[in-house]
């Protein structure tokens, strides 16, 4: 993807101000004559986090998209507003918080299904801190980033997280449910 990764993060941190300021601030039209890449369908996760007294940054919203499904633009400032306004977690984002957040967009490759027999021969599939994974069953459906992999480093705590996530029972694996993986290109607004 030809785009500046700065750029990204720009168009998130616009898209949140748009909301609290009540007016557009993003000028589509001269994104996507500088970044052609931008109107291409693109699937993104807009992470938001707040700097605690340690130093030490803290989720503050996290929303994004699996499947392509629009230009990236648009996918980049809807996930950013959801991010900070509508992630269930969370209260909204208020005006006084806004500078004390750091932005930071994942570009996601097409998810890829994985083929496996069982647990031991999906532990083998699976490559942690580098596969986001979308576990499936049913009509539940959970996802995490590579990033996860940070907090979670262990196969079996990540599972039973993912499990847990999509309201499953923790040893869900046991069923045997649909994975996908899937890469991401992290940008962060410091980059």
């Amino acid at each position: 993807m030809n785009v500046a990764g700065k750029v990204l993060t720009e168009i998130a941190r616009l898209a949140i101000l748009e909301e609290f300021e009540g007016r557009p601030l993003i000028d589509k039209r001269k994104y996507l004559a500088l970044f052609p890449a931008l109107g291409k369908e693109g699937a993104v996760f807009v992470t938001l986090n707040k700097t605690r007294s340690a130093g030490e940054p803290e989720l503050r919203g996290c929303i994004g998209s699996i499947i392509p499904r629009r230009a990236l633009i648009d996918d980049i400032i809807y996930n950013a507003k959801a991010a900070a306004f509508s992630d269930p977690r969370f209260p909204p984002l208020q005006p006084e918080e806004f500078n004390d957040i750091s932005i930071e967009v994942s570009l996601l490759s097409y998810p890829e299904k994985v083929e496996y027999a069982d647990v031991e021969d999906l532990k083998s599939k699976i490559l942690p801190f580098k596969h986001g994974v979308i576990l499936r069953w049913g009509d539940r459906q959970a996802t995490f980033l590579p990033q996860v992999w940070e907090k979670l480093p262990d196969f079996d705590l990540f599972f039973e997280h993912l499990c847990q996530k999509a309201g499953l029972p923790g040893n869900c694996l046991e069923y045997h449910p649909d994975i996908y993986v899937y890469t991401v290109k992290i940008v962060e607004e410091n980059e």
